[in-house]
């Protein structure tokens, strides 16, 4: 059976095969992950659809095409347990290491020869093949005519940790290399410096390379274009304020675990601002809106877009008609997004029809940011960190934990004033939930 790069999207004709789960000649079973494919927009992750022997066309890394056959599977045979095929695998490592013993033994106890003969033996004295091979006698293999003989078990530590064989100093019988010196020369690799970046003769010296280039992924790629289409093609400004999170913080303490005992599901502070940039939507609808040519198109309703970040990048899921929305459906559909995030199960619909979007940099330790449009639209709402400050409240110094916050706008359609009290508004809500909940 071929396996096919799958249709994500009408707009995506092709995408990265960014990578293998399996390896050439596997055994995989029916809805088994097979591979990740990456596109400008998503990641996801492709299985089989039916078991059998796998066999990889395509390596990973190379772009393909939609509908593009990048593997096949013929059905035939059952899968070996990993545990007894990990386990088959060193018991014939052992094998294999203590024939090896064996006979540099018994070539100890030969009569002395000349130094040369010793350390060069001649042609017909050296074994190789099959035969030498089950007895421990093929010579190493090094330089330009091949890699050096490795046991299953070793060759597969290797293969995991992508380093290169020949640049590990064996110290087994024969010059073997055994799994003790491939995890001494994991050890003494560079820290912080992943092994595929380190040049083979440098791998355990405290030397990184000077740089390293790689190639932008798709989604990588997107990003940039985007980010830099909203800097050139709006009036994007920034309009800052700050947010007393102290009766907000009381709320979700006060009834978090009825909350979670009755939605099986945590209450976050994400949901409390979800739900007052809806009523500021609705209240300041050009923010809402965005520009279409010589037009303004405004929306009747709030789909949010809450910003992800993810290892291969920033993705924008869409909460849509969260105008519909309590509390707990909110941070389920949140929930149900991170999940399919993490899995590679994110769809290109997931994305698309965003009329407002929320970003939250505090997770990361953010401060204060200044947050770039998600075009077409014609606001980002920015939070960040909850941090404890003195703050003056009724002619006295406080301490109070607050938050900043951040609203980019595109001036073309949404003026200061609009910005600003919609930013004010959003304050307003956040700092007395109640109203939320009461919808005034």
């Amino acid at each position: 059976m071929d396996i096919k790069i799958p249709t994500v999207g009408e707009s995506v004709q092709e995408a990265v095969l960014a990578e293998w789960f399996k390896q050439d000649g596997d055994v995989v079973e029916k809805d088994e992950p097979l591979f990740v494919l990456e596109t400008d927009k998503v990641t996801l992750e492709v299985t089989a659809e039916v078991a059998g022997t796998l066999t990889i066309l395509v390596a990973a890394g190379e772009t393909v095409a939609v509908g593009a056959v990048v593997a096949r599977i013929e059905p035939s045979g059952k899968k070996q347990p990993a545990e007894k095929k990990a386990a088959v695998e060193d018991a014939a490592t052992e094998k294999e290491e203590k024939s090896a013993e064996k006979e540099d033994s018994a070539e100890e106890d030969k009569k002395e020869q000349p130094p040369e003969e010793k350390e060069k033996p001649s042609a017909a004295k050296v074994k190789s093949g099959p035969e030498a091979k089950e007895k421990g006698e093929a010579p190493e293999k090094k330089g330009g005519e091949g890699a050096p003989i490795l046991s299953p078990a070793v060759r597969r530590l290797v293969a995991e940790k992508g380093l290169d064989a020949t640049s590990i100093a064996g110290t087994g019988p024969g010059g073997r290399i055994t799994k003790g010196d491939v995890l001494l020369a994991l050890e003494q690799a560079p820290a912080g410096v992943p092994d595929e970046c380190v040049p083979p003769a440098e791998l355990g010296k405290d030397q990184p390379p000077a740089e390293v280039r790689k190639a932008m992924s798709p989604i990588r790629k997107r990003i940039a274009a985007r980010l830099l289409e909203a800097k050139q093609n709006t009036a994007m400004l920034t309009t800052f304020n700050d947010i007393d999170m102290s009766r907000a913080m009381a709320l979700r303490a006060e009834y978090k675990e009825a909350f979670k005992e009755k939605h099986d599901i945590s209450l976050g502070f994400m949901s409390f601002f979800v739900k007052a940039s809806v009523a500021a939507l609705q209240e300041f609808p050009e923010v809402n809106g965005f520009i279409d040519g010589s037009d303004i198109v405004y929306h009747n309703y709030q789909h949010i877009g809450v910003a992800v970040g993810t290892p291969r990048g920033l993705v924008v899921p869409v909460i849509r008609h969260a105008e519909r929305m309590g509390f707990a459906r909110i941070e389920k559909a949140i929930l149900d997004y991170v999940a399919k995030i993490k899995e590679n199960r994110l769809e290109l619909a997931d994305l698309e029809g965003g009329t407002f979007t929320i970003s939250n940099g505090g997770v990361y330790g953010s401060m204060l940011s200044t947050p770039i449009l998600n075009m077409p639209q014609s606001g980002i709402l920015g939070m960040h960190r909850i941090e404890k400050r003195p703050v003056v409240v009724d002619d006295e110094i406080v301490i109070r934990p607050m938050m900043y916050v951040a609203l980019s706008y595109d001036h073309r359609i949404v003026d200061g004033r609009e910005a600003v009290t919609f930013l004010k508004r959003i304050k307003e809500l956040v700092e007395n939930p109640e109203r939320l909940l009461l919808e005034v």
